[in-house]
């Protein structure tokens, strides 16, 4: 049985709703988790396969293969990688700034931009995804995922800024935050094949279904429908196409350029 590790944020949903609505999934078990936990589990062969956020595949490329076609992206404004600031972003020079504990990929995102396109120096704190600390006027605040997106429907900041935007209109590239991910070990399998296949098949039946499923999404409670279908349409892509994977590449160059990463990978994909 295929072991799948299931992102619980609001971004994955749709099309974890499709595979598992409109797809034979008897032969695997889903596992549930955030991107920092599931990264771990795949890397110790306790999952077979997960959309795993970008850096752990540049982390550990001998470990890993990425399903083709298919990724969790944006192209522009992302709305769920969010800085929370006290001060303008050009201003945060030698200011902490706390780093949500959920996904390396937007950390690593976070001190490029800070870095290479600001040209600024600050220190970082791993924090839990609470709420911004306002008692604290010389903090900044990463969070991601569902944390981020229940964060900005309050004002908690006189400064949000969004990661994926902040990227695209630096670079003119999408931004890869997750790859579909499997250890080699299942690459070559059926299974590993099949799952390929449907994740596609998936990914081009989303747009057409997302009214029903925001009409019984859980988001929905706390995010509102419309605005959660305005997210999943405007700010969130399936798509793994050439310019999302050139947009991916850069990412790994600025990685390198900055000492987060010891080589930039080659990507190889699952063939199927």
């Amino acid at each position: 049985m295929l072991k799948i590790g299931q992102i619980e944020y609001a971004n994955c949903t749709p099309l974890f709703h499709v595979l598992r609505e409109q797809f034979d999934c008897l032969e695997y078990e889903f596992i549930l988790g955030v991107p920092a936990e599931l990264n771990r589990l795949l890397q110790a062969g306790e999952i077979d396969v997960c959309p795993s956020s970008s850096i752990e595949y540049a982390y550990h490329p001998d470990l890993y293969s990425i399903l083709p076609h298919v990724s969790i992206s944006s192209i522009g404004a992302v709305a769920s990688v969010l800085l929370f600031s006290h001060v303008p972003f050009e201003n945060l020079g030698g200011s902490l700034i706390r780093l949500s504990s959920e996904s390396a990929t937007s950390v690593n995102l976070l001190k490029i931009l800070i870095h290479l396109r600001f040209g600024l120096s600050c220190t970082y704190e791993t924090a839990p995804p609470l709420s911004i600390d306002t008692e604290d006027s010389s903090s900044a605040l990463l969070l991601i995922g569902d944390s981020a997106l229940k964060t900005s429907l309050v004002k908690s900041a006189p400064y949000m800024y969004d990661l994926g935007e902040l990227w695209h209109s630096w670079t003119g590239y999408p931004f890869v935050f997750a790859l579909w991910l499997c250890r080699n070990e299942v690459a070559e399998g059926v299974e590993l094949t099949k799952l390929s296949r449907q994740l596609v098949e998936a990914k081009e039946q989303v747009s057409e279904q997302l009214e029903q499923i925001a009409a019984g999404a859980t988001e929905a409670e706390w995010m509102g429908k419309d605005r959660l279908l305005a997210y999943w349409r405007d700010n969130i892509s399936y798509q793994l196409d050439e310019q999302a994977k050139a947009g991916l590449m850069l990412y790994y160059t600025k990685c390198f350029e900055c000492g987060l990463i010891d080589a930039i990978p080659t990507l190889h994909f699952v063939s199927v």
